[in-house]
């Protein structure tokens, strides 16, 4: 099904917050021997809508009317909201050793043995927030040279 909100996101100001350069994104991953790949799934539909703007994304059908209690992609400023989320989520470790563009995670690590501290910290913080990633598109461990075909999925 899709909605449309075209009203909607007119009445709504642009939020300008900054997404990272897919360039920046994949230079700084490049640079590390181990990288494992995580993917966010469902991306926008993880984050809950706040409780009264919820009724602004009613919509009808032949049999009820319905409302989005998380948020809907088609919303104006849901890339810039999931992205100000994942950076929040992942303060302290954005450059240092992890990047994130969207949906798409990279844990950068050097060795074997800072690759599951780094996971460590990063599924912890996966845990904190009730975040949930799509198994399916996840890869670990993978070597520098890897890289450039995953990247080539994350743009």
């Amino acid at each position: 099904m899709c909605t449309e909100y075209t009203d909607l996101n007119k009445a709504c100001p642009r939020d300008s917050y900054p997404l990272l350069s897919i360039n920046r994104f994949v230079n700084e991953a490049a640079d590390h021997n181990i990288l494992s790949f995580l993917d966010a799934y469902s991306r926008y539909n993880q984050i809950q809508m706040h409780p009264r703007d919820i009724e602004k994304t009613a919509f009808m059908t032949d049999y009820n009317n319905f409302y989005y209690e998380v948020m809907s992609f088609s919303l104006k400023n849901a890339g810039a909201i999931y992205q100000r989320l994942m950076d929040y989520m992942f303060k302290g470790m954005l450059g240092r050793n992890f990047e994130v563009y969207v949906n798409n995670i990279v844990v950068k690590s050097d060795s074997c043995q800072q690759r599951i501290k780094d996971l460590q910290e990063v599924f912890q913080a996966i845990r904190d927030h009730g975040m949930r990633l799509n198994l399916n598109k996840c890869a670990f461990g993978l070597k520098e040279e890897s890289f450039w075909v995953c990247s080539l999925t994350v743009a």
